[in-house]
């Protein structure tokens, strides 16, 4: 449950907790310094903040993001203490830096363990002229770190969200059950008596120390360098450590009634159908509210936590059937192991039986066998650690909400149950048909039938001994050049045996070249004389010979035959290997999703070699989000933004500027971001190993990536507010062209 109690800017336990229009939460001095000004209004702080003295000092690059969050609590206290409007200042100030890109992580901004990006306050320069008499304060907005949501601030500033009470009175209660459970743990190696409390825990020893017992029986040397120390874990009868805790009190056991945020002497009496928030008696008479459906604040209390409590017992359902198959799962990785032993010694024994030439075979057929029995193993593991994050996540989901439902307080209840129903009802969808099944069997579909081969051996030996007139090689097969041909970069090639050949042909055998003048290797082994050859580069000649064999040997090779593959990428998006919440349409042309988060879909071409371009159209951009645009490996993470793995190259641009992104480090930010109708073009030069992008038709910064090698993908990554359209098969812009060299 710790989780769900933790800020998503700076990664610590919730203080002063207030809820975003998303339905998220944020402390109070976390969303003070995310609040950004628009572009229009950009200018530095108020003077009436200045006047107090100099302003706070910028956190060092090295400090954390409690940094940042104190400097933000202490300009809080100072303009609460100075009364007046100060407050309202502090709330509405515009933390803008010249390095600011949302996910930025280098300085003079720092960065929460979430992975936030956290600005400190940017003071103004000496001398600067106070804002002109009668100058409006400037509109500024507040970014959800979760779902990257903008919600505009009005004149009251950040005081116009509702602080989340209830999620404030279960992290000062989880606080406590945890500091009582540190108290309480003992070090388990102490040879006094009684032993001194517990320091730290070593998650790979498993055990608990005291601070002189860690010094001398655990150092952080050797072998224990790599092993992890944390606190001490609460015992899960403390309270906020998995037991009841003691509940908390109700509003008529000591806890304050809580007032209306716009009437101070008015209790929270009604809930707004409408709004979706409580109200007082004066909001309906007089406020916003008077027009609006109302109902009786105890009925929808009791209504939601109904829902809530039924959406529970879904997901408690859904849990329960995933702890009994993981149970599953690792009872199939024993029978797996138990399995692959038992076919490799079948193996080994009719391996032992032939001939001393087929040992080379059988190390090639044991090599199959353990491809298969690892790929069985790491898709079980995949599932086992997939299905241990999902049920961790439902579980900590679980033990908040019922912390949630234990709580008498009506008002705090209604402002978060409806999201806490939809997350609870998101969880139990995720559970889809066939997700609690294996993916694999334990069975190997592998069988070694040496009786045919020992046969054959036999069978040959004696039509030899027997034979008296010798069989010859195959003739020279032909090729018909009327059939091969090349598509993108495919090549198909077709021959035929010359007629009146007499002699049995077994099987042919294709060689191609590199592409760039190297050696030929075999691509194709079979009695078919027709055979298409994928994934081969752009751009490149190939040379392709053709040869036939029978049991008397190998025949002569045919003539050459020169390929040119395509000089352009001619590709769609893949929707084999898309994210099931992409959506493709316009024949895998277009794309779009059906998510709120970022989903990856990859294109159908790998590119490994030569100059490739391509762009993509932007059909419809709403709410300002930020798509990604690049290349990626086959294997990249696809439920997040593209370029937030090692797997990924990506450019991520709003609809003022752009970001580098790779590791999920993000470098040059640069003005000029897209709108609907823009279009954005990537242009991977193999040849000079690097990665640029273009905004309609200009280059976005300078070379993007450099020294990148290997075989990529063309990549986008986008939620439900972007649709975009590829456009394939363009020539390499002007710009990047290669000059001709003169004639001499």
């Amino acid at each position: 449950m710790e989780e769900e109690l933790k800020c998503p800017v700076c990664g610590s336990l919730f203080r002063e907790p207030i809820i975003l229009p998303c339905s998220h939460n944020v402390c109070l001095p976390c969303a003070r310094t995310i609040a950004v000004q628009t572009p229009e209004s950009e200018q530095h702080l108020p003077p009436l903040l200045h006047s107090r003295g100099p302003a706070p000092p910028a956190a060092a690059p090295g400090a954390g993001p409690g940094a940042a969050a104190g400097s933000a609590a202490c300009l809080d206290s100072e303009s609460a203490a100075g009364g007046g409007g100060g407050g309202d200042h502090a709330d509405k100030l515009s933390l803008h830096s010249e390095t600011d890109s949302g996910y930025g992580s280098y300085t003079p901004s720092l960065k929460s363990p979430n992975g936030v990006r956290v600005l400190p306050l940017v003071p103004a320069p000496p001398g600067a002229a106070a804002a002109p008499r009668g100058a409006g304060p400037p509109s500024s907005s507040l970014t959800c770190p979760q779902c990257h949501r903008s919600a505009s601030l009005d004149q009251r500033g950040l005081r116009g969200f509702q602080r989340n009470r209830l999620l404030e009175a279960i992290v000062q209660r989880y606080q406590q059950g945890r500091a009582a459970a540190a108290a309480a743990a003992k070090c388990q190696l102490c040879d006094r008596s009684p032993p001194e409390p517990a320091a730290v825990l070593c998650e790979q020893c498993e055990v608990l120390y005291c601070a002189a017992c860690q010094l001398r029986c655990h150092p952080a040397r050797g072998p224990f360098a790599k092993h992890r120390l944390t606190p001490p874990p609460a015992h899960p009868g403390a309270p906020g450590g998995g037991g009841d805790g003691g509940g908390g009190k109700g509003a008529g056991g000591g806890r304050k009634l809580p007032t209306c945020a716009e009437h101070d002497l008015e209790n929270y009496s009604m809930y707004c159908v409408s709004c979706r928030s409580p109200v007082c008696y004066q909001c309906l008479e007089e406020g916003k509210h008077n027009k609006h459906d109302v109902k009786a604040l105890g009925a929808m209390w009791k209504q939601h936590k109904a829902q809530l409590s039924q959406a529970l017992n879904g997901v408690s359902d859904k849990a329960k059937e995933a702890k009994e198959f993981l149970v599953q799962l690792k009872n199939l990785l024993q029978q797996i192991q138990e399995n692959g032993l038992d076919y490799e010694a079948c193996l080994v024994a009719q391996c032992d039986a032939l001939v001393d030439a087929l040992t080379r075979q059988k190390a090639k057929l044991l090599t199959k066998v353990t491809k298969e029995r690892e790929h069985k193993l790491k898709v079980v593991w995949d599932q086992i650690n997939h299905c241990t994050l999902k049920l961790r996540q439902s579980t900590g989901l679980m033990e908040y909400c019922l912390e949630v439902i234990k709580e008498n307080d009506p008002s705090g209840f209604l402002q978060i149950s409806d999201a806490l129903i939809k997350r609870v009802q998101v969880s139990q969808e995720q559970w889809v048909k066939g997700a609690l099944e294996p993916k694999v069997s334990a069975e190997f579909d592998l069988t070694l039938d040496s009786e045919p081969l020992l046969q054959s051996i036999h069978q040959l030996d004696f039509i030899q001994m027997k034979c008296r007139v010798p069989v010859s090689v195959p003739p020279v097969p032909l090729l018909q050049l009327e059939k091969c041909c090349t598509r993108n970069n495919s090549v198909t090639l077709a021959w035929r045996m010359p007629p009146l050949s007499h002699n049995p042909v077994e099987g042919y055998i294709l060689e191609l070249d590199d592409g760039d003048g190297g050696q030929f290797r075999e691509v194709y082994v079979g009695k078919e004389t027709l055979c298409t050859i994928d994934g081969l580069h752009f751009n490149s000649t190939y040379n392709a010979r053709v040869k036939a064999f029978n049991s008397s040997g190998v025949g002569p090779y045919s003539k050459t035959v020169i390929l040119q593959t395509s000089d352009v990428a001619w590709f769609t998006f893949d929707p084999s290997s898309a994210h099931r919440d992409i959506v493709l349409s316009n024949d895998n042309q277009t794309a779009t999703c059906n998510s709120y988060d970022d989903r990856v879909v990859l294109g159908t071409a790998a590119f490994s070699k030569g100059v490739h371009y391509w762009e993509l159209h932007v059909d419809r951009y709403d709410n300002h989000p930020d798509p990604a645009f690049g290349i990626a490996r086959i294997n990249v993470v696809k439920d997040m933004m593209l370029g937030k793995d090692d797997k990924a190259w990506a450019m991520y641009v709003d609809n003022n500027r752009s970001w580098f992104m790779h590791c999920n480090s993000h470098t040059n930010r640069t003005e000029g971001g897209v709108s609907k109708g823009a279009t954005v073009g990537v242009l991977l030069d193999l040849n000079k190993h690097n990665l640029t992008f273009y905004i309609n038709g200009q280059q976005q910064g300078p070379p993007a990536f450099e020294n990148i090698e290997g075989v990529f993908m063309p990549a986008l990554s986008l939620n439900r507010n972007v649709q975009v359209t590829l456009h394939t098969g363009l020539e390499v812009p002007q710009s990047v062209k290669q000059p001709k060299l003169p004639n001499n």
